[in-house]
């Protein structure tokens, strides 16, 4: 069954699928925020797909057109309308694909990467141009955009993910720019969250009020230029709802086929560290059965950190271990 749904002066068509529906959506509004002020673009269900796009951080969507000041421009709030507050969000992210042949990040170093000495020698902003062979799925420096002589033949592979993904805070004023991140989630900049995965968030409010942004094509850990490689994306994703009676979470989790993955954000890397293994603790608990005791043998034995982000406000750090051995357990309920 196919029809036609006028939301927000925007055309949308849906398909009526037996998980929900797939709702093809194209966005004509952007926000630097993520707030719960913002009138939702669309109100899905429980089960929904959607297919949609981003732009990159600096507001240019794939033609190249500027359709929003820069600072990581936000595509939503997509308003979920049983999500209720204290509830889980699970969103399993379809396709993260790159859907234009470039990208840009900037010559610099963050602040927290280096010594002071190293960093105050990049003075201006410098926006870098970056090829992208889709077909071939590599980056690489456009040379004729800035001269590179060392890295006139340097090819990464490409990962694309999405740096922005999150729902309205629970502060006061009900929103946050969109380069911060912490418990709602937000710009967590964490290369995982990427085709294939799921993420998990607190619902804070009655809808969710979720947004999906910050494209990456590629990312090294930390973000340490003050930037990936960033680009637009055509993203699908589906949402369901985990009530709170069978779960509760405090900071966003992630898991793909390989890994569960708990992160924590904090204005220092000890504290976002603290967080995150906290929350994997907690994970593990819950999941696994694993008591306090022997929580101390099994991650100390099985435990990886990602140092996610460093060049945003707060740190972003992710504590996560490999399914693989997770099915070692005695008793995994997971």
């Amino acid at each position: 069954m196919k029809y036609i749904l006028a939301c927000c002066c925007i055309l949308n068509v849906q398909l009526v699928i037996a998980q929900g529906r797939l709702i093809h959506f194209t966005p004509t509004l952007f926000y630097n925020k993520f707030s719960l002020n913002q009138k939702p673009v669309l109100t899905i269900h429980d089960g929904d797909t959607v297919n949609t796009e981003t732009t990159d951080a600096f507001g240019f969507d794939k033609q190249g057109v500027r359709r929003q000041g820069g600072g990581n421009p936000l595509t939503g709030p997509f308003y979920i309308t049983e999500a209720k507050e204290g509830a889980v969000l699970a969103i399993t992210l379809i396709k993260v694909a790159l859907n234009r042949s470039y990208a840009f990040t900037t010559e610099t170093f963050a602040s927290r990467s280096l010594p002071d000495s190293f960093v105050k020698q990049f003075k201006k902003f410098h926006v870098v141009k970056w090829k992208l062979d889709l077909e071939n799925m590599l980056g690489s420096v456009d040379s004729s955009y800035t001269p590179y002589t060392h890295l006139r033949d340097f090819k990464i592979p490409l990962q694309p993910f999405l740096g922005c993904i999150g729902v309205a805070p629970a502060n006061k004023k009900n929103e946050i720019l969109s380069f911060f991140q912490g418990n709602f989630g937000g710009n967590l900049d964490y290369s995982s969250i990427k085709q294939g995965a799921t993420v998990y968030l607190p619902v804070l409010h009655n809808g969710a009020y979720l947004y999906i942004g910050d494209g990456h094509a590629v990312q090294g850990d930390g973000e340490i230029a003050g930037n990936a490689l960033e680009t637009s994306m055509d993203v699908s994703f589906s949402v369901k709802l985990i009530k709170r009676e069978t779960l509760q979470i405090n900071y966003p989790r992630a898991e793909d086929v390989n890994y569960i993955m708990a992160i924590g954000t904090g204005k220092t890397l000890d504290k976002a560290l603290k967080i995150a293994t906290a929350n994997l603790l907690a994970w593990l608990q819950k999941d696994y059965g694993l008591t306090l005791q022997e929580a101390t043998q099994f991650m100390s034995a099985a435990i990886e950190y990602t140092i996610a982000e460093i060049a945003d406000p707060e740190v972003t750090v992710a504590a996560k271990v490999k399914k693989e051995i997770l099915k070692r357990l005695n008793t995994p309920k997971h």
